[in-house]
C-alpha cells in the first residue's frame, strides 16, 4: 500500500490526540502516576488478548528483545517521565514545542546509526511542519497568561523527553531490522518491560496506590484511563511502530508530531475551546509541510 507508513503516522497522531484528552481528564481526578502506570497495565491486557485471539506470530529473537527493552527504557520509562516533569515545570504548551524537536533528533540519529538520508524536499517538509506546530503550540487561547514560570530545568526535561522518544524510535526500528516482527507483539513486549521497570519503582516510592481501591471510588476516572489506554498505548504505540518500520524515521516522527494540529477539531467539539486565527494558520502551514512529505 503506497504511503502506508505515512498514513499510519498520521493516524497515530490522531490517536495520541484523543488519548491526551482522555488522560488529562483522568489525571485531574486521580493523579498522573496512577494514570500512567494503570494505562500500561490495561494496554498490556488489551494487547495480550488481541495477540492470542488473532494468532499473531509471537516469535521474537533475543536480539529483538534487547532492542525493544532498550526502546522501552528510552521512550516509555525515561522519555515519558521527563515529559511529565516538563509539564510540571513549564506547562504543556512550551513542553510540547520543545518536544517537537523529536523529529529532528530522530532524523539525526537515524542518519548516524541507520544510514537513513532525507531528500531536500523531505527536510523542507519537516521544517515547515514543525513551524506550523510551533504556531499552534505557542498560540495563547483566550489571551490568558501562562500559569507556569519558564524555567531552564523545564526546557532540559522537555528536551530529554524528546531525546528519549527519538532514541526509543531508533531502537524499535532496529528491532524490526533484526528480522520479521509483528508491530502488536513488539508493542506488547515494550509495554510489559516498561511496567516491570516503572510499576515497582512507583510502588516502592509510594506514588502508585492500589488501583482497585482507587478506581472503585472513581469509576469515571477508570473509564477515561481505559479509553486512553485503548487509544494510546494499545493502538497509538502500535501505529507508531508500523510507521517507523515502513518509512523513514525522520518522516514518521514528524507526521506523528502533528498531534497539536489534529487536536484542533477535537478541542473545538469535545472540550468546547474556541479556535484562534493563529491556530488555524498554524494548522494550514503544518498541512503544507505534511503534503511535501508525501510528495517527496
Amino acid at each position: 500500500m503506497p504511503f502506508f507508513g505515512e498514513i499510519s503516522a498520521l493516524l497515530t497522531a490522531s490517536l495520541w490526540g484523543g488519548t491526551s484528552i482522555a488522560f488529562s481528564a483522568a489525571i485531574r481526578r486521580v493523579g498522573s502516576v496512577q494514570v500512567n502506570v494503570t494505562r500500561m497495565i490495561l494496554a498490556s491486557i488489551f494487547l495480550s488478548v488481541t495477540v492470542y485471539l488473532l494468532g499473531f506470530p509471537t516469535d521474537v529473537s533475543a536480539g529483538q528483545v534487547v532492542f525493544l527493552a532498550l526502546s522501552a527504557v528510552a521512550g516509555l520509562v525515561l522519555g515519558d517521565s521527563f515529559l511529565f516533569k516538563a509539564y510540571q515545570e513549564i506547562g504543556p504548551r512550551i513542553a510540547m514545542l520543545v518536544m517537537s524537536t523529536a523529529p529532528a533528533i530522530s532524523a539525526v540519529l537515524a542518519y548516524a546509526f541507520l544510514g537513513e538520508v532525507l531528500s531536500v524536499t523531505a527536510v523542507a517538509g519537516i521544517l515547515i511542519t514543525l513551524g506550523g506546530i510551533a504556531i499552534v503550540v505557542f498560540d495563547r487561547q483566550h489571551g490568558q497568561n501562562p500559569v507556569h514560570r519558564v524555567k531552564s530545568v523545564g526546557f532540559l526535561f522537555a528536551f530529554l523527553g524528546a531525546a528519549g522518544q527519538a532514541a526509543g524510535l531508533i531502537l524499535a526500528k532496529q528491532a524490526f531490522l533484526e528480522g520479521p516482527l509483528h508491530p502488536m507483539v513488539a508493542t506488547m513486549v515494550r509495554i510489559v518491560i516498561a511496567i516491570c521497570l516503572l510499576g515497582p519503582a512507583m510502588m516502592f516510592a509510594g506514588l502508585y496506590r492500589n488501583p482497585f481501591r482507587t478506581f472503585s471510588r472513581d469509576r469515571k476516572a477508570f473509564a477515561l484511563t481505559a479509553l486512553g489506554a485503548l487509544l494510546g498505548p494499545y493502538l497509538g504505540i502500535t501505529g507508531s511502530l508500523i510507521a517507523v518500520s515502513t518509512t523513514q524515521i525522520g518522516i514518521a516522527a514528524t507526521l506523528m508530531a502533528t498531534t497539536p494540529i489534529v487536536m484542533l477539531p477535537m478541542v473545538r467539539y469535545i472540550t468546547k475551546e474556541a479556535l484562534t486565527w493563529k491556530a488555524v494558520v498554524g494548522a494550514l502551514v503544518a498541512v503544507t509541510g505534511v503534503a511535501l512529505l508525501f510528495l517527496r
